[in-house]
């Protein structure tokens, strides 16, 4: 329990570092003068003052945030701090600030996964085969167990899931396969066949294949600093399409909220990664942050998708959305927020009660 307490600290405390880092870099870079740069909320437990900025650690360590001169719309100001005020920044300046805070949890991600890549190498999957499945296309053309595949149609498939993806791509259409069965090399003609299967999504598709598993053979590859950079990048996007589809499916109501996870689990998962080694807990810590970005760069009130929103209506507007419009929308944003708090606190609880 107390490595996963530890595990959760230091991943919270590294994405909102970065998060709120990103909001202060672009603030300053834009001349808006920072009040306040705290890693938690609440009283001021320790902290520093330099130049006008408190830099500060508060006592409840589940968040964090950059005050801003002249952040609320209808503060009063000394005509002095005009020049260092946000709501006297021009829209698209403001809104690059607000952007910046989702926008350094990507680049936290980006620069993990560049880092784990270039000196713990790449994991991969290779496409040796587990099992064969009786009467499928795989079985009718002999392959076996152990057999490992070198490519399809003359395509070379370093890995399984290119290996896959060739498969699923042909439509039904026959490939010739070329596997490794001990010493020796062989080809033979397979003709996938079309199967309903689950994605991980939970919803039932069609996939062309050929009637195999991976029998779970990894190999760790050396790579230099460029395919680790191109790596880390496809890493990246892959990560965060996935996780914006997610959001996207538990909004349409396909994919069940029952899947979304609280503090609970992150520190649960996060306490097994540490265990398992620095690596996993940095693979999830770069996982967490996508997760982080997504979820701010939503259009709900309180959050800085919220904020963007407001923005965006101003930049086409012309004026500034009103006081009395932004105070319902913020109430309303954090109704929402709460009542997914308390969803994933529920769900967390639920898990904890059928383990």
């Amino acid at each position: 329990m107390s490595t996963s307490i530890v595990a959760l600290v230091v991943v919270l405390g590294v994405l909102i570092f970065f998060h709120e880092l990103g909001h202060f870099l672009v603030a300053r870079f834009f001349g808006v003068g920072v009040e306040r740069f705290s890693l938690g909320f609440g009283p001021r437990v320790v902290g520093r003052q330099i130049g006008r900025t408190d830099y500060r650690i508060s006592a409840i360590p589940l968040g964090g945030y950059v005050k801003m001169v002249g952040e609320e719309p209808d503060a009063e100001l000394d005509p002095a701090d005009l020049p260092f005020s946000f709501t006297h920044k021009p829209v698209g300046q403001r809104m690059a600030i607000v952007a910046a805070g989702p926008g350094f949890n990507i680049l936290l991600a980006l620069i993990i996964f560049y880092f784990v890549f270039l000196f713990a190498g790449m994991s991969v999957l290779l496409p040796t085969i587990g099992e064969v499945t009786a009467h499928s296309p795989a079985a009718t053309a002999g392959l076996r167990q152990g057999d490992r595949i070198s490519t399809v149609d003359g395509t070379p498939v370093p890995n399984w899931q290119e290996m896959a993806q060739r498969i699923a791509a042909s439509q039904g259409r026959p490939l010739t396969v070329k596997y490794r069965r001990g010493d020796a090399e062989a080809e033979v003609q397979i003709t996938p066949e079309a199967r309903q299967t689950e994605n991980i999504f939970g919803e039932t598709v069609t996939r062309y294949v050929i009637g195999v598993t991976a029998a779970g053979e990894v190999e760790t590859r050396r790579i230099g600093p460029v395919e680790a950079a191109v790596t880390a990048a496809s890493q990246t996007w892959a990560i965060t399409e996935m996780t914006a589809l997610s959001v996207a499916k538990i909004i349409s109501g396909t994919l069940s909220p029952k899947t979304l996870g609280g503090p609970i689990m992150i520190a649960e998962m996060a306490g097994q990664q540490a265990r398992e080694g620095v690596v996993n807990l940095m693979f999830f810590t770069a996982l967490i942050s996508i997760n982080l970005a997504i979820l701010n760069i939503l259009p709900i009130p309180v959050l800085d998708g919220g904020h963007l929103l407001f923005f965006a209506i101003e930049a086409v507007r012309g004026r500034p959305v009103s006081v009395r419009v932004r105070e319902i929308a913020q109430q309303a944003g954090m109704f929402l927020l709460m009542f997914l708090m308390i969803l994933v606190f529920y769900n967390d609880i639920v898990r904890i009660a059928s383990n």
